[in-house]
């Protein structure tokens, strides 16, 4: 059912806008504890490191928000820079595991990528979301 809100946006504007939320505040909810900036075992340029990946996942949520629902000049261009920027937090995240000596998680809290339940969920949906929109503005 469309509400009032989305009617004229469509779906695919609001499925890339949910992951933009997430992206916005789920680094805050995921890290604003002790495991991560009040864990006294991260030496300082850890948590600085960390301040800066929370700050860049607010900055990339906001600012995909203000590029899909801005007034469009040109609707198909707001659309692409809101879906890649709502993919970039995610897409980094799963690039970190690249890097030499890297782990989702430390040794003392377990094994695997937990935040795969986000990331790859998050994607999808922005993918989703972009399709269902470009075939929106397809049809006029």
């Amino acid at each position: 059912m469309r509400t009032e809100f989305l009617r004229g946006r469509g779906l695919g504007r609001a499925l890339i806008s949910l992951t933009s939320l997430v992206t916005a505040v789920g680094p805050y909810r995921a890290d604003w504890n002790e495991t991560h900036v009040y864990n006294p075992a991260w030496p300082p340029h850890a948590k600085f490191h960390n301040g800066q990946t929370m700050s860049l996942g607010l900055a990339l949520g906001v600012t995909s928000l203000w590029q899909l629902w801005r007034a469009p000049g040109s609707a198909r261009a707001s659309l692409d820079a809101g879906a890649v920027l709502a993919s970039l937090y995610w897409l980094t995240q799963i690039s970190a595991l690249a890097y030499p000596g890297s782990k989702a998680v430390d040794p003392d809290r377990g094994e695997g990528f937990p935040q795969a339940k986000v990331a790859f969920p998050a994607l999808a949906v922005t993918a989703l979301g972009y399709v269902l929109e470009r075939r929106r503005l397809a049809r006029g």
